[in-house]
């Protein structure tokens, strides 16, 4: 067995690149995600069954132990994809981002010290590459996983000593990477790791909440760049090929994110748009504006009386859990010829297709789920507009208001309907700490409390009333 494994493990290491691949594809729409994520799995049983047929001969890896810590990640995973709630999904992608950075650190570390190994130029850069790369996700990622789950020590950073210091520790760990690079040195191996350890940290510290969609989706794409470079290290061309593929993927969806705001990853990365426009508002005065509320049964009653209904989804409803009520609820109106359908940003939420995540899990039908492009123009002939919890993605001052920071953004145009109703717990800014023009309107119609207890409200509405 052992023997045709490693004759046909270039054949075995194809099929799962071809499966990983397969698996993308599949990803790629919400119908084939299922069937995409099998591929992946079995495609990395391949990988991982084949690389024990391929250890060199003279290597006795303690297999025991690899089996055993395998065991227990896949414990870990399993407990956590079961007991793990849709407003945590966020943070649980961000933390898995920073286990794929330390993995890539801590082999770096373990072919550095490997005895009786030579490394020449070629392997000591691929050594550099994977452990700064991956010492940076880490780090990076780890406080993206504070600031999404709101923990303490995740705090914003802000002010003219932070660009200084980001450039300082960029230099120091390419100093010290190149130091090694020439020289072998063990120390300058790791100096750079501790500087590219603070660089990533002090690199994300400053990026505002409305930014992270886009910080995920690169961190994403920067483990699996650490991953290929350590598939270099390991002379393991599956872990190269699977690494590529998350790489050039989270890049493209980092491009794609960053495209859908009207702005460049550099700005994301360096401009500090999040944290500047939270400080603007801490800072600028704050005007006292009129607005309109209403109750949930109000809405009801428009909603049952409307012929077209769009529901613009936000965080709010990963929040309150809702998206199961709004299940509920549009196929209440449906059931009185309304015509209803959902409208989705690609920054919506906390990660990349959080929206379309949850409303696939509450079993909306797929044709009824559709992007910014698809539904902007039916707007300005839709009755009613119900926003949940979502704040930036439908602010008009985007398209308005040349002095806003999000201006020139791309927006659900939900202004332009004939009434808009938007479900928020109060009149706080979002996550990007702007205020929101859509609020005061003369369309508009503000109903306050938790989102789900609201929708559930507006579901007995519905059915108390007529068409």
């Amino acid at each position: 067995m052992h023997d045709f494994v490693s004759q046909y493990a270039d054949w075995f290491y194809l099929v799962g690149a071809v499966l990983f691949i397969l698996t993308l594809r599949g990803l790629s729409g919400p119908k084939t995600a299922i069937q995409g994520n099998r591929y992946g799995m079995i495609g990395m049983t391949i990988a991982i069954v084949t690389t024990f047929f391929v250890v060199p001969a003279p290597a006795s890896p303690v297999v025991w132990l690899i089996i055993a810590a395998m065991v227990a990640g896949g414990a870990i995973g399993f407990y956590r994809a079961r007991t793990v709630a849709m407003t945590h999904m966020p943070e649980t992608v961000a933390m898995m981002h920073s286990a794929v950075g330390l993995s890539a650190v801590c082999i770096a570390i373990a072919a550095v010290l490997h005895e009786g190994v030579y490394h020449d130029g070629i392997h000591r850069f691929e050594l550099f590459i994977g452990c700064f790369v991956g010492a940076i996700t880490f780090t990076a990622s780890l406080f993206a996983y504070g600031k999404l789950a709101a923990k303490k020590w995740a705090k914003t950073i802000k002010g003219g000593w932070v660009k200084p210091v980001q450039a300082i520790l960029f230099v120091a760990m390419i100093g010290f990477g190149i130091h090694y690079f020439t020289t072998e040195s063990m120390t300058s191996f790791y100096a750079m790791t501790a500087f590219a350890l603070a660089f990533g940290y002090v690199w994300i510290a400053p990026i505002g909440g409305g930014d992270m969609p886009v910080v995920v989706s690169l961190l994403n794409s920067f483990s699996g760049w650490a991953a290929a470079g350590i598939g270099f290290t390991l002379n393991n061309s599956m872990l190269i090929i699977a690494g590529s593929l998350v790489g050039s993927s989270g890049a493209i969806l980092s491009y794609v994110m960053c495209r859908a705001m009207n702005r460049s990853l550099f700005n994301v990365l360096f401009g500090g748009f999040g944290a500047a426009a939270v400080a603007e508002v801490a800072e600028g005065e704050q005007k006292q504006k009129n607005y309109r509320s209403g109750s949930a049964e109000d809405a009801g009653f428009l909603m049952s009386n409307a012929d077209s209904v769009v529901i613009v989804p936000g965080y709010g409803m990963a929040q309150a859990r809702a998206q199961n009520a709004v299940k509920e609820l549009a196929d209440t109106l449906k059931e009185k010829g309304v015509k209803v359908r959902f409208a989705i940003h690609p920054v919506a939420g906390r990660m990349p297709g959080h929206m379309n995540v949850l409303l696939a899990e509450a079993d909306v039908p797929y044709e009824d789920i559709l992007e910014m492009d698809e539904i902007n123009s039916d707007f300005a002939g839709t009755d009613v507009v119900l926003v949940i919890g979502a704040n930036d993605v439908v602010n008009p001052a985007a398209k308005d208001d040349p002095s806003s920071p999000i201006y020139g953004m791309p927006i659900l145009e939900a202004s332009k309907a004939r009434t808009v109703m938007i479900i928020k717990r109060s009149m706080a800014t979002g996550y990007a700490g702007l205020d929101n023009d859509l609020f005061y309107l003369d369309k508009s119609m503000m109903v306050f409390g938790d989102a789900k207890k609201v929708i559930e409200d507006m579901y007995k509405a519905v059915n108390g009333g007529g068409h």
